[in-house]
């Protein structure tokens, strides 16, 4: 709902005094969702992004994803679809990732989304709501998706913040991931450990917010919960030096959904997805991770099943 053009530059060194000389190390579509197809299609699985597209910017990202190959659908808006820099210092090796909060949408454009949505539900096992929200939509937008996917008789996966997730969990949905960030919110208190993950993701099933919870828990690792209880899986041991976290989320969420299409157990697409966010942790700024990397790092990932 909310997509960007992400112009990554590369200096050597930030300097507070005079001209700072940048390289553009490169330039892509970023965002939530389309991040997601992208990965899927990357694993070797099948989606279609649909997105909003606004003014000169907006244009440019149609012919970014057509260039690359990205599946889409894009619904015209009037304001200028935004635009993100990512700082990345070769000296330090740290990236900065700085984003604006993106166009306002009236109620209008949002209900055209619902209903470009809707043209592709018919035979389509899952559906990715993924990323923050525009301005202008109500807070109950993303339970107005979980209605209509649960309508057509397929399966949302939720991965969002703010002030639309709660609406959206009360509505309920097939598959939610958090990060710690987004648990803490939930949970009102830090959420650092495994207990503290379990203890979320048991109050997201038995209140029928989700059927699987998956919360995510930094360079630990993530809690992936069913009804049929916990499994712990950890991070595995880098090849590399960790450069950015930047699109691991997105990562793993593009390798729940496609392990979960192709008939996987929802721990072992978890595994996967944990394999896959270490890989993009390898990767500097929003730059797509190595899918080789995550298949070799995938038996690294240790699981412990706990009742």
């Amino acid at each position: 709902m909310n997509p960007t053009i992400d112009l990554c530059w590369e200096v050597e060194r930030l300097e507070a005094i005079g001209k700072n000389r940048a390289r553009v190390r490169s330039v892509a579509v970023g965002g939530g969702g389309i991040n997601v197809a992208r990965h899927i299609a990357r694993f070797g699985g099948r989606a279609i992004a649909v997105h909003t597209a606004g003014g000169e910017v907006g244009l440019r990202l149609n012919r970014l994803l057509d260039e690359e190959g990205v599946d889409h659908v894009a619904v015209d808006i009037a304001e200028d679809t935004r635009e993100a820099l990512v700082l990345f210092e070769t000296g330090s090796r740290r990236s900065y990732h700085v984003v604006p909060s993106g166009p306002q949408l009236h109620e209008g454009e949002g209900e055209r989304c619902l209903e470009v949505l809707e043209r592709f539900l018919g035979g389509c096992p899952f559906v990715v709501a993924s990323g923050s929200l525009p301005g202008g939509l109500r807070d109950d937008y993303y339970a107005a998706v979980a209605r209509r996917v649960r309508e057509a008789g397929a399966r949302l996966i939720l991965d969002t913040s703010g002030p639309a997730l709660p609406a959206a969990l009360a509505e309920g949905v097939f598959l939610f991931r958090c990060n710690r960030t987004e648990a803490e919110s939930l949970a009102g208190r830090p959420v650092n450990s495994f207990d503290d993950a379990r203890a979320l993701n048991e109050h997201l099933l038995t209140t029928g917010a989700a059927e699987i919870a998956v919360t995510t828990l930094g360079a630990l690792g993530a809690l992936c919960s069913t009804s049929q209880g916990h499994t712990e899986l950890y991070v595995p041991p880098l090849p590399g030096e960790p450069l950015s976290d930047a699109g691991a989320g997105d990562s793993m969420v593009a390798a729940l959904a496609t392990r979960l299409a192709a008939g996987d157990d929802p721990v072992g697409a978890c595994a996967l997805g944990v394999a896959s966010a270490a890989a993009a942790m390898l990767t500097p700024s929003t730059e797509s991770f190595d899918v080789d990397v995550a298949r070799a790092l995938l038996p690294q990932v240790r699981t412990v099943s706990r009742a």
